[in-house]
């Protein structure tokens, strides 16, 4: 049989013990890749047929949605759509015809059945797919062009063993389809409702404590609360990361009339919404100078060279921009080789307990310096200490943030202290 999921195991050994196939095939089968495509390949050859599908019935049809077929393309294929009352399935589900068929020509009913004659069907085996709520899902089935007389109730076994575990995985791509539905609409709820506020959590020059800027911060209002890493994450899954980050930047940007002009707002983005090149329309010109773009992810950067060309037209408008996390890790330093940036921002990894641990104050001195060579500015996150504090004023780092500093709130209670000051 060459390579299969059962990598060479007999097939009349396996016939033999059809009752254990389903508690066999868990451990057997995920190494195989997509399991319903090698479990459809392995059941063709085994039962020596032409074709075998699964299907998902839609009403009075059924789609195939998983074709193994080799030589028989022209017949079947992923995408093909037809009648139920053109083909076995709805027959065998309503008791009309059995599940096994060696022969169809020794049943009278399967010549009144169209795919017979246009195959034509010979052979036929065909067990239902169950949904986890026991509706019918589909059908895994398996078509010979000449009769298969040999095929036997152990044959009936195997197939049913194999559809449960088809079953299986078809429940599995379900729930992951309805979690993902799910998870869209929620995020198309957000952005047609704009139910998010932005949050603004200080930064401080270390020297004399004064709030040189904030960071703009994302809070979602539906509940139950989630924080918004989950919320991007969820966006980014169902390809909805850069509208929803657009529209909160968009946001964000309308505050820098509401702070103080001598102040800056720091903005948080995915690499995929900067590449997008929409962001820079977002930002008047006249507050360039004032804003400063966070890159926060770290993950591989498909297209390089558009994100370099949109950093570089944020700062012909003066926009600096800062690379995040910077000691969290290896990707963190290759963000600040490749991307250069103007603000780097040392890790909480970093900054906790840099007061008594050297090895945390030596990486992060060797940061100040690598960003004093650089002509880049440092600003620690995760303050939480007065001793973490001076600590990293000792050694150079100018700005910074973190609780000990002052905790995110709501922008329009920020703003509101800010005017009764």
């Amino acid at each position: 049989m060459g390579d299969n999921i059962l990598n060479g195991m007999e097939l009349d050994s396996m016939t033999a013990v059809a009752p254990a196939a389903i508690a066999l095939m868990p451990r057997l089968v995920p190494e195989a890749g997509d399991v319903i495509a090698n479990t459809l390949a392995f059941l063709r050859n085994h039962l020596n047929m032409d074709i075998a599908f699964l299907s998902e019935i839609k009403g009075d049809q059924m789609e195939l949605v998983a074709v193994d077929a080799p030589g028989f393309e022209h017949l079947a294929a992923v995408g093909d759509i037809l009648d139920l009352d053109d083909v076995y399935c709805l027959h065998i589900l309503e008791g009309r015809l059995p599940e096994l068929i060696p022969d169809t020509e020794a049943i009278e009913f399967c010549s009144q059945i169209p795919i017979t004659s246009r195959i034509p069907v010979r052979a036929h085996v065909s067990v239902p797919i169950w949904r986890t709520d026991k509706s019918v899902y589909g059908m895994f089935c398996a078509v010979g062009r000449q009769p298969r007389k040999s095929l036997n109730a152990r044959d009936l076994e195997v197939v049913k063993a194999f559809a449960a575990l088809a079953g299986d995985e078809v429940n599995a791509r379900l729930d992951r389809d309805k979690q993902s539905g799910d998870k869209k609409d929620a995020i198309l709820n957000v952005l047609e409702t704009g139910s998010f506020e932005i949050a603004l959590q200080p930064i401080q020059r270390l020297n004399d404590q004064v709030v040189a800027g904030y960071e703009a911060l994302c809070r979602f209002s539906p509940l139950p609360y989630r924080p918004p890493n989950i919320w991007f994450q969820d966006a980014s899954d169902v390809g909805l990361q850069i509208p929803l980050e657009l529209k909160v930047i968009r946001q964000a940007v309308a505050l820098l009339d509401e702070i103080s002009d001598d102040q800056y707002l720091s903005i948080n983005t995915s690499a995929a919404t900067l590449g997008s090149g929409e962001i820079a329309d977002l930002i008047p010109r006249v507050h360039g100078h004032r804003v400063v773009i966070e890159i926060t992810e770290h993950a591989a950067i498909e297209n390089l060279d558009v994100l370099l060309m949109e950093i570089d037209r944020l700062r012909d408008m003066k926009v600096r921009i800062a690379v995040d996390d910077a000691g969290a890790g290896y990707s963190g330093l290759q963000q600040i080789i490749r991307l250069r940036p103007d603000v780097i921002k040392l890790d909480m990894s970093l900054t906790q307990d840099v007061d008594k641990d050297v090895a945390r104050r030596s990486l992060a001195s060797a940061m100040v310096q690598f960003a004093a060579d650089t002509h880049a500015n440092v600003v620690a996150e995760g303050i939480e200490t007065a001793a973490e504090l001076e600590t990293l004023r000792s050694i150079g780092v100018e700005m910074g943030q973190g609780y000990f500093l002052g905790r995110p709130e709501l922008s329009d209670d920020v703003l509101a202290k800010l005017k009764s000051a």
